[in-house]
């Protein structure tokens, strides 16, 4: 939200989405509207080529159950690299403080997932910096983020963090996974 409110401040018509894996809490979805009222902006929704019930259909029911990487490959990351061909760059918060994972972002590279410029403004910022600029510049953020939640994801592979685990530890809880795969090279 952090990085949706600083480039709305240098391009007001800036092509704005969510990959909507249909999936989402309600309070992310709540989030979206509170973001399209206080910007003025339509976010588009990139939703994934099948629908829950036929992804059920067709790879069995509850496949974030089964196999959580091919559930994120078909409800992300494949929707988002169809979304942007015909881009040039498109623009993530990812923060090198988020995970060990993430550590070595760079700010500007080449993503061959999607075949396009991929840039990462808050590379360099950490927690704190986010949270002061939230506060000091009223940017709406997921509710969920004040109950527990300081990573939120699709409704099935996330839960609250306990005291003392790490801010993803809520994302897959009993998998090996620590990203869905659209930030991984």
């Amino acid at each position: 939200m952090v990085l949706l409110n600083l480039a709305l401040l240098l391009e007001p018509r800036l092509n704005v989405f969510v990959v909507d894996t249909d999936l989402l809490f309600p309070e992310t979805y709540a989030l979206i509207d509170r973001v399209e009222r206080k910007y003025g902006i339509t976010v588009q929704r990139v939703h994934p080529a099948q629908s829950v019930a036929e992804q059920n259909a067709t790879h069995g029911d509850a496949l974030w159950k089964s196999d959580p990487d091919a559930c994120c490959d078909l409800r992300k990351v494949a929707p988002l690299r169809d979304y942007l061909r015909g881009f040039d760059a498109w623009m993530t918060a990812l923060r090198r403080d988020q995970s060990g994972t993430r550590i070595e972002i760079p700010v500007r590279a080449w993503d061959e997932s999607t075949q396009v410029v991929k840039i990462a403004p808050l590379a360099n910022w950490t927690e704190d910096d986010v949270w002061s600029y939230v506060r000091e510049n009223d940017v709406p953020v997921n509710t969920l983020h004040y109950d527990g939640y300081p990573s939120i994801g699709c409704t099935h592979c996330t839960r609250r963090v306990a005291a003392g685990e790490h801010a993803r530890a809520g994302r897959w809880s009993g998998f090996d996974k620590v990203e869905c795969g659209i930030h991984v090279a």
